[in-house]
């Protein structure tokens, strides 16, 4: 094998090559978290037959010019792709693949580059799909913890901090507490012009508008509880391309490195095999057409395909306390507490299902009905639905938030979407639901004054009233047991 470096249009490449003459195939990775944590996957896919390549975006690691996120990866990433293909050692043929924010280079490539600079397919894992889908919920809600976590750790900086957050919330714990949020550069003590200029992003669906229309195959890959799990689903449903494939496993935004509640040893997968011997069919043309995958079980140690959903089942959990409840910007419900807070006035409405009877495969979007009302002109509605063990844990399965906008004091009714379930809920398991005004800090709190969470300076108490009678949480449930599926059969046939 031989491995070099050069440079496409200025930017820090690496380049590694499979054993033999060539010409080879190539593999493109665009990142910003450092080209050099990639080797060992390069070497992976040279070994495989692959010419590896990969490049430090613009104004990151070794490449000059100033950084701007999502900004100039279409452009330079159409740079590279020519590059490649007049180099003797390539044969043509090109797979984009990424992870996060490389997906987002990855996808605008196969989206808004020419036919000359597009790949021949995609890989595009965890999908950052663009500015606005990071930073809010399709609500409106912004995503707070995430976003200042990511802009803390890589915005405005050559290099990256992957701990500047945490530091920061070690020395002041507050931190995401202070007014506004636009602010929050100035208590990091560093310049972050871009953190401001992130909000104003508004264009959410751009880039799947784009891939509707689509020409190559795609393989996209997330995790049930990863922040970006809907997007990597919508991204499937919508590609165009002559073939999509999806893996969803019980993971994180680390994929197979972040396992979560339910992960079994039958949801090791080995992904970086699994990318070459689908690019591999991919640039052969020997997929299948149309849509196809597998989604992880968890709780059951099993693979099912990725188009089973289950059958809506609505359940009425029954008040425990709350229906009437005060949501203080002040005092917000938080998101990284599964405890309710049983001192002072209720900050939540509480409710609960009776323990179940027997096991439950909920496979799925989950949502909860209701009416309910505010006495503020804007509101946050925020649903979080917790398992309660049969030996006494909590675990949060699900969680959704919804901004509503309307006359203060007007009863309403209306849905929270808590996102996609795939989970075995034993015997004995109850279910716990809370609808409370804020998921922070996961979520900025809404002032309740009408102004922008990210510049409002000033905050107001905002008295709620659920109708407990109204609440439906319905679930999509399996009526049989499922059909165990091969996840690879699936992502390769």
């Amino acid at each position: 094998m031989t491995a070099f470096s050069t440079a496409v249009g200025e930017l820090a490449t690496d380049v590694r090559l499979p054993a033999g003459d060539g010409p080879f195939p190539a593999v493109l990775v665009r990142t910003p978290y450092d080209r050099t944590r990639h080797r060992a996957e390069a070497r992976g896919w040279a070994r495989r037959g692959f010419a590896a390549v990969v490049q430090d975006v613009r104004g990151r690691f070794a490449s000059p010019g100033e950084w701007h996120p999502y900004a100039d990866e279409a452009t330079d990433g159409a740079a590279a792709v020519r590059w490649i293909r007049r180099r003797p050692w390539s044969d043509g043929r090109l797979v984009a693949a990424g992870a996060s924010y490389a997906a987002h280079c990855a996808l605008v490539l196969a989206l808004d580059a020419s036919e000359d600079a597009r790949p021949d397919a995609v890989v595009a894992a965890v999908p950052a799909l663009g500015p606005a889908e990071t930073a809010r919920e399709a609500s409106g809600a912004e995503r707070l913890l995430s976003r200042a976590g990511w802009w803390a750790a890589h915005g405005d900086r050559r290099d990256s901090d992957e701990s500047a957050l945490d530091k920061a919330l070690a020395a002041d714990p507050g931190l995401l507490t202070h007014l506004p949020l636009t602010g929050l550069p100035e208590r990091l003590g560093r310049d972050l012009p871009s953190w401001a200029d992130l909000w104003r992003h508004r264009d959410r669906g751009r880039l799947l508008a784009r891939a509707a229309h689509a020409t190559v195959p795609l393989l996209t890959v997330g995790g049930h509880h990863d922040h970006f799990t809907e997007e990597t689903v919508a991204l499937w449903r919508t590609w165009g391309g002559p073939s999509a494939r999806m893996l969803l496993g019980p993971w994180g935004h680390g994929l197979g490195t972040t396992p979560g509640p339910g992960a079994g040893p039958a949801h090791r997968v080995n992904l970086g095999e699994l990318y070459v011997r689908w690019a591999r069919r991919a640039l052969t043309g020997a997929l299948a057409p149309g849509r196809r995958g597998a989604q992880a079980l968890g709780g059951a140690d099993l693979w099912l395909s990725a188009d089973a959903n289950g059958e809506p089942r609505a359940r009425r959990p029954r008040l425990l306390h709350g229906s009437a409840f005060t949501a203080d910007p002040g005092r917000p419900a938080r998101s990284d507490d599964l405890t309710v807070p049983v001192d002072g006035p209720p900050d939540r409405c509480l409710l609960a299902t009776p323990p179940l009877p027997r096991p439950l495969d909920v496979v799925g979007p989950v949502s909860v009905r209701l009416r309910a009302t505010a006495h503020t002109p804007s509101a946050d509605w925020a649903a979080r639905l917790v398992a309660l063990t049969p030996e006494g844990t909590a675990e949060r399965l699900a969680a959704g938030i919804v901004r509503r906008a309307g006359p203060a004091g007007r009863e309403a009714a209306f849905t929270v979407g808590l996102g996609r379930l795939a989970r075995r809920l034993r015997a004995g398991t109850r279910l716990r639901l809370e609808i409370a005004g804020h998921h922070f800090p996961a979520h900025a709190r809404n002032p309740h004054t009408g102004d922008d969470p990210v510049t409002a300076d000033r905050l107001l108490a905002s008295r709620r009233e659920v109708d407990p009678d109204s609440v439906v949480l319905d679930l999509p449930v399996l009526p049989t047991r499922p059909t165990p599926t091969d996840p690879a059969e699936e992502i390769l046939r």
